[in-house]
């Protein structure tokens, strides 16, 4: 049987061909199970080596809300010279991989009509359920994300389509957005019109004839920031698609870049890992209040902090959320982590980030690019056809899925010379950054969420 020991440490090792966990040793019930050199759970019974090791005995060690000391051990990457990619440079200096035309509903009583507005002009609608019969915090994420998707360098001009009677009407919209670029920025109350497509197409057209002029031009990568996201993890993507990821974090942040780790909950069981490589106090202090704040969601839900994997990440050989986080945090690499962002924040430090929001695929892509990164890194055991805002890059972690949805799929990471998979991958990056859809693009597979925990009336 070929079987892989991912650390020197680890009592058990990943099966190549399943993805799922085989003991190297004979594991006492009680004892840790570990891989990635870290528990992952613990026996439930004593495990014979070369037994299977799955749910039926091992179970997870996460419990309550935890104390965490301060123990920095992480070294600066070493600089790189950065390559150039070929991109659309905003007035304020930001820049956008993109230039597409954006319409932004601030409701979700519009979807219809902006969905009407984008068959007749090609430009982007993203509808979402909210901005009506909200109330404090929820109306403010949501204005929050919209104004991140507004505000986003990868659209060339964007219409924000408002009804007129909503909480989230447009004219408290704008004091949430600040300033704008009104050659870019059109807004419509529908209820304030004679005729919304007559005039919503004739708003669009204008955005049209701005951004028809814009050129690409040659700038520095240290521009560009990425995404990290992983949904339907298998046996293999802590090894493959999420390690190759990981080389890529490195990569980009030693240029000077950034790159954005989310999935809180994703995160439990591995933050350590991360604890350890925040610059400074307080960086550290603020993972740890993501960290127990989510788990304290958690709690006033009446929920365990432990309830994950899915089912289809155990069919896939991952055990417990322990494991799942482990191999989540490889495509954050080594770099460390300079800066812990709340959901609806905006990026303002290069580098790697960490940002407040849940694991749910869409919602995490969503709030990935309402933080400002101009792509995401999606990487995948089980196959997606996901895709947001922001050029989607999916990432298979073995060959199987990549083959039976080339359709879906960009890239396999599968292979174990991660550094050449990551050599290959960063020619793709290069590539979608200079215009090259991803398969998401092409399918026109584009969907956005916003996160919720409050009241609706």
């Amino acid at each position: 049987m070929d079987c892989i020991t991912i650390n020197e440490k680890d009592n058990v090792c990943v099966n190549l061909t399943t993805g799922h966990k085989i003991a190297i040793c004979n594991i006492k019930k009680g004892a840790d199970v570990i891989k990635y050199g870290y528990p992952i759970g613990y026996a439930t019974e004593d495990i014979k080596a070369g037994d299977s090791v799955h749910s039926h005995n091992m179970k997870t060690k996460l419990g309550d809300i935890l104390s965490y000391e301060y123990k920095p051990d992480f070294n600066e990457l070493s600089p790189k010279e950065p390559f150039t990619i070929e991109a659309f440079v905003r007035e304020n200096g930001d820049i956008g991989i993109r230039n597409d035309i954006w319409i932004v509903p601030t409701v979700g009583c519009v979807n219809s009509i902006a969905k009407q507005l984008s068959e007749k002009t090609g430009a982007i609608h993203f509808s979402h359920p909210y901005g009506c019969s909200q109330l404090g915090d929820d109306n403010k994420t949501t204005q929050l994300i919209l104004r991140g998707l507004i505000n986003h360098p990868n659209a060339g001009g964007v219409l924000v389509l408002g009804l007129g009677c909503e909480n989230n009407n447009i004219p408290e919209m704008q004091k949430v957005l600040g300033t704008w670029n009104e050659n870019r920025v059109k807004f419509l109350s529908v209820q304030d019109c004679e005729n919304e497509l007559e005039q919503g197409i004739a708003l669009i057209n204008e955005l049209k004839e701005i951004a028809s002029k814009d050129i690409r031009e040659e700038v520095p990568v240290s521009k560009l920031k990425i995404g990290l996201k992983c949904g339907g993890s298998d046996g293999f993507s802590g090894i493959t698609a999420n390690a190759v990821c990981g080389l890529i974090t490195d990569e980009i942040c030693s240029m000077g870049g950034t790159a954005v780790l989310t999935e809180v909950p994703e995160m439990f069981g591995a933050e350590t890992v991360l604890f350890d490589r925040c610059v400074n106090k307080e960086v550290f202090d603020k993972g740890v209040k993501l960290i127990n704040d989510f788990k304290q969601y958690f709690k006033n839900h009446g929920q365990p902090v432990s309830e994950n994997p899915s089912p289809g990440n155990k069919e896939g050989g991952i055990t417990t959320l322990e494991e799942k986080s482990l191999g989540c945090v490889q495509k954050g690499g080594s770099a460390p982590v300079v800066d812990v962002l709340d959901y609806g924040d905006t990026l303002t430090k290069s580098g790697l980030n960490l940002l407040n929001g849940p694991g749910n695929d869409i919602v995490s892509i969503t709030n990935l690019s309402a933080v400002g990164c101009h792509l995401v890194l999606f990487t995948t055991g089980r196959g997606t056809p996901l895709g947001g805002a922001v050029p989607t890059i999916k990432i298979a972690s073995n060959d199987n899925i990549a083959n039976k949805k080339s359709h879906w799929i960009d890239y396999s990471a599968f292979g174990f010379d991660k550094k050449a998979k990551a050599q290959e991958l960063l020619e793709l990056i290069k590539n979608v950054a200079n215009g090259q859809p991803t398969k998401n693009e092409i399918q026109g597979n584009r969907e956005i969420a916003i996160f919720k925990d409050g009241v609706t009336l």
